[in-house]
C-alpha cells in the first residue's frame, strides 16, 4: 500500500527537498481552499521550486519543542501508546503522495498528530471542533498509510488539552485524493500555475515570481475590462460600506459621550484612553540628517494602481 523511506540521518534542508517530491498533509488543506496561511499557489511554487527555505519562527519552534509533551499528554489521557515512526510513506497506488506523521498508536490501526495552538485560537477546537485544515491533514495520512483512525491532540497554550478522534471516511477520502490528483498532474507536473484565491499567501508567490517590473513596455491587457469594472464596483461599496460604519460608530460616541464603557442587550462597547508613541521620522531627518541616513532601510516593492484610460 506504501513505501517507506527511512528518516535517520537526513538533515532539515534534505527533508525539505524530500518533502518536494509529493503532497503532503499540511499540503492537503491549502490545495483544497481551506488553509488559513497557504494556497494551492503556494503550494504549487514549493513543489516546483529549485529552492529549499528552511523556515524558522517562534511558533514553529514551540510546535516542535512541545510535540513530545502532546504525545505524552495524548497517552496520559487515552492510556494508549505511541510512538515515533522516522518514516516518509508514500503511495503506492498514487505516489505524490507523502506523509510524515508524528506518532503511530503502538498496537492499534491507528496514528497521532500532534499541534499547538495559541489561546486566541481556543475557539476554533470548541465543542468538538477541529480546524479543517487539520482534519484534512489527517485524512491524507489515512489515506497514504491506510490506517482507519486518526487521532489529533492539541495543547492551547494557557487554556488546556483536548484530542480528538477521526475515523475512516470512504466519501472524503476519495475527494481528496482526487483533489490532489488534479492539482498535482494538472499543476505541478505541467508547470500550470494554479488560480489565485485572494489570499496573501498568491500575494506572496506572485511578489517571489515578479518582485521587480520592466520598465518602458506598455503591455495589451485582453479580457480584463469585466474584472476590472467588478473591481471598480468593490471599491464603490467598500468606501460606501465603510461610511455606513463610521456612521454608527459615531452614532455610538455621541451616546457614550464621556463614558469609557457601555453594554447593549448583545455587545459590550468600549471607548478607552490609549497613548501612543511614535517616532518624528521627518523631524529627525531635517534636524539630524547623518543619524537619519545610518538607520534608514529602503525596501523595494511593486505598487499595484488602477486608473480609466
Amino acid at each position: 500500500m506504501f513505501d517507506k523511506i527511512s528518516l535517520a540521518g537526513f538533515s532539515n534542508a534534505e527533508w525539505l527537498r524530500l518533502r518536494k517530491t509529493g503532497i503532503g498533509g499540511s499540503d492537503a488543506g491549502a490545495i483544497c481552499g481551506v488553509h488559513p496561511y497557504s494556497s494551492a499557489m503556494k503550494v504549487f511554487q514549493d513543489k516546483t521550486s529549485e529552492s529549499v527555505e528552511e523556515q524558522d519562527s517562534e511558533a514553529i519552534r514551540i510546535g516542535h519543542d512541545l510535540e513530545q509533551y502532546v504525545a505524552e499528554r495524548f497517552m496520559e489521557a487515552t492510556g494508549l501508546k505511541v510512538r515515533r515512526s522516522n518514516f516518509m510513506y508514500r503511495s503506492k497506488e498514487h505516489p505524490f503522495m507523502i506523509a510524515d506523521v508524528d506518532r503511530v498508536v503502538v498496537g492499534k490501526d491507528a496514528g497521532l498528530e500532534c499541534k499547538t495552538a495559541s489561546a486566541y485560537n481556543a475557539d476554533k477546537w470548541a465543542d468538538g471542533n477541529i480546524p479543517l485544515h487539520y482534519v484534512l491533514q489527517c485524512y491524507h495520512y489515512m489515506a497514504v498509510t491506510g490506517k482507519r483512525v486518526w487521532y489529533i491532540a492539541a495543547l492551547i497554550l494557557g487554556r488546556g488539552f483536548v484530542y480528538r478522534k477521526l475515523e475512516w471516511d470512504d466519501s472524503l477520502i476519495g475527494e481528496l485524493v482526487r483533489a490532489e490528483k488534479v492539482f498535482w498532474d494538472d499543476h505541478v507536473v505541467k508547470g500550470i500555475m494554479p488560480p489565485p484565491d485572494g489570499s496573501r499567501a498568491c500575494d506572496e508567490v506572485i511578489e517571489k515570481y515578479f518582485g521587480s517590473a520592466k520598465t518602458g513596455e506598455v503591455m495589451a491587457l485582453t479580457g480584463f475590462d469585466g474584472k476590472l469594472e467588478r473591481r471598480r464596483d468593490i471599491l464603490k461599496e467598500i468606501a460606501e460600506l465603510e461610511t455606513e460604519k463610521k456612521q454608527i460608530e459615531q452614532e455610538v460616541k455621541l451616546a457614550m459621550g464621556e463614558h469609557e464603557t457601555a453594554r447593549s442587550g448583545s455587545f459590550r462597547v468600549s471607548w478607552g484612553n490609549v497613548d501612543s508613541t511614535r517616532l518624528d521620522t521627518k523631524r529627525i531627518k531635517e534636524e539630524k540628517p547623518e543619524i537619519y541616513a545610518d538607520y534608514v532601510t529602503v525596501s523595494h516593492c511593486r505598487r499595484f494602481e488602477v486608473k480609466a484610460a
